[in-house]
């Protein structure tokens, strides 16, 4: 896998997102997924993998947020369901031209329920899946980027109780309400298998805020833990990135 050369300091949140991240988090998901091993489940068995075109490592990118959930709005008027769409193409295009196979939960001004981002990972077959965000918080001063993964023991700050109890109203933007539909979904979070995941999750965040942190200003420097639906995946590593 490529390395790449240091980035110069990055000014503002914009910046680090649409010319760092994609590089950031490619260096961090290297680490991740190099080795090709397959992951663990605690009985010692490998998580079942769908077949890949070509052996590639399968990256799912999901842009937070669209159509009719615009997310955050910025001063001057940006919308965060916009601006995560761009960085989610401009990861999914550098991630390919390094050999990973980089697919989007959507690719236009769509709106998709949270647990069918979910869904669309494990069709696809991800190895891992990040859902990518650019929202706002309470205080104004907040500052810096900040790397989720799912907790089933309750949220690890009120930052990201607060992140993602917002993140968790988006279907009902929409008039959406969680169902039952993927009974998997609503009785894995105490399993081992889940409990995996979340730890292979806490790993990727861990190497992607190693990568941020020497070009832009952390918020946390530990990934962060919070009941984000869009992470409930039984054996998909996932995470957030704000």
């Amino acid at each position: 896998m490529s390395t790449f050369k240091p980035l110069k300091t990055l000014t503002s949140r914009r910046q680090v997102l649409k010319a760092g991240l994609a590089a950031l988090t490619l260096s961090g998901m290297s680490q991740a997924i190099a080795k090709d091993e397959p992951l663990k489940t605690s009985n010692g068995h490998s998580k079942p993998k769908a077949k890949k075109s070509g052996g590639k490592r399968v990256v799912v990118l999901d842009p937070g947020h669209g159509g009719i959930d615009t997310g955050a709005i910025g001063r001057n008027g940006s919308k965060e369901k916009h601006v995560v769409l761009a960085i989610a193409k401009n990861v999914r295009s550098i991630l390919r031209n390094h050999g990973i196979d980089a697919r989007l939960t959507r690719s236009g001004d769509t709106f998709i329920p949270l647990y069918d981002r979910v869904e669309i990972a494990h069709k696809h077959g991800a190895d891992l899946f990040m859902s990518i965000h650019a929202d706002g918080f309470t205080n104004p001063k907040a500052a810096g980027a900040s790397v989720f993964a799912l907790s089933n023991r309750g949220a690890s700050s009120a930052m990201a109780k607060y992140l993602s109890e917002r993140e968790n109203r988006a279907d009902e933007v929409a008039g959406k309400k969680a169902t039952d539909k993927d009974h998997l979904l609503q009785q894995v979070l105490f399993d081992l298998v889940q409990t995996d995941t979340i730890k292979n999750s806490l790993t990727l965040g861990s190497h992607i805020l190693k990568k941020i942190k020497p070009v832009h200003k952390l918020h946390s420097r530990n990934t962060e833990q919070a009941a984000f639906v869009v992470l409930k995946s039984p054996s998909v590593p996932s995470v957030l990135v704000e």
